[in-house]
């Protein structure tokens, strides 16, 4: 098996999770930095936005390699989007297909059901409802919880960090909520 071939599939997780968690002191040995993805987003607003807002008026250069990680994910992205896309089908649980047909989803060639989240949705009350307050609720939480999950469940844990035990058992209880009781709620309004 070639390489190209090797990187299109799907890896086992006990090879990009070791890898995904070797990030961690690799950051922290190389360059004393945190891995996370949440700050890049205050950079960003810090280095573009003029306005005279507080939470904005720091150095935000001293988290500038923060902001090529991310370019770097981007640009990553899109090359195993366009270059490197796994060519075998998406397979979705059965059960899984089940459950959302019986709201009325019938969609289940990508990743995300097309009713929900394909351009055709965006300015319905489902594209409100799931993408602009559901984006909205993300970064609030994200604010809220002094971090993401990436911050929290794989920096903040790997450092022994309280907060972040907090923060990752909140956030699998919210997955949990979210899932098996307000999800299907939703479902039930708009479908």
């Amino acid at each position: 098996m070639d390489i190209v071939e090797m990187i299109r599939k799907p890896w086992p997780w006990y090879v990009a999770g070791p890898l995904i968690g070797l990030t961690v002191p690799a950051l922290l040995l190389l360059g004393n930095k945190s891995f996370g993805i949440s700050s890049s987003l205050r950079h960003i607003c810090a280095a573009v936005i003029p306005a005279n807002i507080s939470f904005f008026k720091y150095d935000w250069k001293k988290g500038i390699w923060n902001l090529f990680f991310v370019a770097g994910i981007t640009i990553g992205g899109f090359i195993a989007s366009f270059f490197l896309a796994n060519p075998d089908e998406i397979v979705i649980a059965e059960a899984t297909q089940q459950t959302l047909s019986g709201f009325g989803l019938t969609s289940f060639s990508g990743l995300m059901p097309a009713e929900i989240f394909g351009t055709s949705s965006i300015l319905s009350l489902n594209g409100v409802i799931f993408l602009a307050l559901g984006g909205f609720l993300v970064g609030f939480g994200t604010r809220y919880a002094g971090g993401c999950t990436s911050g929290h469940a794989i920096t903040g844990l790997a450092t022994l960090q309280w907060p972040s035990l907090v923060a990752t058992v909140s956030f699998f209880i919210g997955g949990l909520v979210c899932t098996h009781w307000i999800l299907p709620f939703l479902l039930t309004l708009t479908f």
